[in-house]
């Protein structure tokens, strides 16, 4: 582990990334502090609030009580509606989040499709246009064979929907198999004025040149982004790939172990100082819950003191085990 350090050395101009953090609290009392942008609960037993600020994610966590997610900004926050779509904006940043259902729209690739057009037409009209980090809930990820995969016709109909909106690169994502019903997709995502710098991890190919057998559509993320102001780092969703292959079949221990190491050679790519710290929090989804356990105690005795929060999460590829994403603050 890593101390923190509290003095972000960003550009004048630039705005300072939302402070991402997990607390047990009510959500109506986050939701209350000033710059509050967006508050996550995770599982059927996190509450209904009506407020566009809060998402309840579809992921089952193995901790309970469990923590909430809460990003905040320095600075007001307004916020709203958009037909289906619930944003939040200030200090720069936006928050956006949609959750069609698949059977108003034939199925993951027109429901994808449909999402990320209409991420495409909000974000593209306002200010805070540069989206950096995404993140994509998906019922059962993994049902179907060969191109007829969940995933991969969710790969599909994104590429559809987002058209040319990241022809000049794409963001940081993650995508994960959720616990609640299948018609169901939750995509939401962080968005800025400014661009951030796309990290790329040496150990890997780049999602998008992926091999045809990964299907007929590539995955479009980058694997990491430094936000504008350098202050962080926001992961994507990390397993045990290793060029474009998965490592370790059937090895929890070593696909975690391979995971980090993959984490080690984001944060040098992006020229952070090695290791996590109390302020970066990570989250850490596990296929098998039999499997929560020893995952909790290998990332304890790897990343002690760092905050992480177990989900139970179905990788994207049938075989990983175990996939780790967050944010690492300088």
């Amino acid at each position: 582990m890593v101390q923190g350090c509290e003095d972000l050395q960003a550009e004048p101009g630039l705005p300072h990334a939302p402070r991402v953090s997990y607390r047990m609290t009510e959500a109506a009392v986050v939701l209350a502090e000033p710059g509050t942008l967006a508050v996550f609960g995770f599982g059927a037993g996190a509450p209904s609030v009506d407020d566009p600020r809060w998402l309840r994610v579809e992921q089952e966590p193995f901790d309970a009580p469990t923590p909430l997610e809460l990003w905040q900004v320095e600075a007001d926050v307004i916020h709203g509606r958009d037909g289906d779509l619930n944003w939040s904006s200030g200090g720069g940043w936006l928050f956006a989040a949609i959750e069609p259902d698949e059977r108003e729209h034939g199925g993951p690739v027109g429901a994808a499709r449909y999402a990320y057009e209409r991420l495409r037409h909000f974000v593209g009209g306002r200010a805070e246009h540069q989206v950096l980090r995404i993140w994509n809930y998906i019922g059962a990820i993994n049902h179907g064979d060969g191109d007829q995969e969940r995933y991969k016709q969710f790969c599909e109909g994104r590429a559809h929907g987002q058209g040319d909106f990241f022809a000049e690169g794409y963001p940081a994502a993650t995508a994960i198999g959720h616990d609640g019903a299948e018609h169901h997709l939750q995509v939401y995502l962080l968005a800025c004025t400014h661009a951030g710098e796309r990290v790329e991890n040496p150990r890997q190919v780049s999602a998008w040149h992926y091999p045809r057998q990964y299907g007929r559509t590539s995955p479009g993320f980058a694997r990491a982004m430094t936000l504008p102001a350098q202050d962080v780092l926001a992961i994507s969703g990390t397993a045990a790939v290793v060029g474009h292959a998965s490592a370790h079949v059937g090895d929890l221990e070593a696909q975690l172990n391979e995971t980090l190491t993959n984490l080690a050679a984001l944060l040098a790519s992006a020229d952070m100082p090695a290791g996590f710290d109390t302020h970066s929090p990570l989250k850490a989804y596990v296929r098998h819950p039999a499997d929560a356990p020893r995952v909790r105690e290998i990332l304890q005795q790897r990343l002690p003191g760092v905050p992480v929060l177990m989900l139970h999460g179905d990788v994207c590829r049938s075989e990983l085990l175990v996939e780790l994403d967050g944010w690492r603050y300088a």
